[in-house]
């Protein structure tokens, strides 16, 4: 996949964007550690660290896979793997329950990286927490994804929705938009369809890859 400097700078933005209050809680951690004396509240202070420290370290292992050269670069990746980065980045925070239902022990690394970048989308629709159920399916050189988002509360938003579609041109991107347009991308390098439907209470994502494979 060839990616604009443009999508990719709006890239480096939505990481940084996500990266920016786990680092500002370390640093309030800190700070708070060294004005602290009463060994409770310095307790309190080394838990803070620890879990912004962790927030921090499973956004950059997502994303690294998900938008950077470790997933561009693999060709095929045990399941586990992205299972476990999806499983983290649910953790921080969202309230979001995932349940797996792959049952391949590898993936192409292209469908993986569609896969992880689906999920993260997914899991920012589910503003209140949620269930985020995650397939996927091989038949012959033809990968199939389906990701479905549930909770009380779905919020896709509409230019995300349009840059899944191809819809939005190069300027018209954000860095709250390039996610999408990097998913749009890269299943249409893999010569396949993507697929977005939202309803109350629910978002369904999906992809199919390799059928130009699958034609041949």
């Amino acid at each position: 996949m060839t990616s604009s400097p443009d999508l990719a700078a709006l890239l480096c933005s939505r990481l940084c964007h996500d990266l920016v209050s786990p680092v500002a809680a370390f640093g309030n951690g800190l700070e708070l550690l060294e004005q602290e004396s009463d060994p409770a509240m310095r307790q309190s202070c080394v838990d803070l660290l620890n879990q912004s420290a962790k927030a921090a370290a499973d956004k950059l292992a997502f994303f690294r896979y998900a938008f950077g050269g470790a997933g561009a670069t693999v060709q095929e990746m045990p399941v586990d793997e992205p299972q476990a980065l999806i499983a983290a980045l649910a953790a921080n925070g969202r309230g979001a329950r995932v349940e797996w239902a792959v049952a391949d022990a590898t993936l192409p690394g292209p469908a993986t990286r569609i896969l992880l970048n689906l999920a993260g989308i997914a899991l920012d629709a589910l503003v209140r927490g949620g269930t985020l159920a995650i397939a996927a399916e091989r038949r012959g050189p033809v990968t199939e994804i389906a990701i479905r988002a549930e909770g009380e509360r779905i919020a896709l938003d509409r230019d995300i929705a349009r840059a899944l579609d191809g819809a939005l041109s190069a300027h018209q991107l954000s860095s709250r938009t390039a996610q999408a347009a990097l998913v749009r991308q890269l299943v249409e390098d893999e010569g396949g369809t993507l697929q977005h439907a939202a309803a109350d209470g629910m978002l369904v994502l999906g992809a199919t890859i390799g059928l130009a494979g699958d034609d041949a």
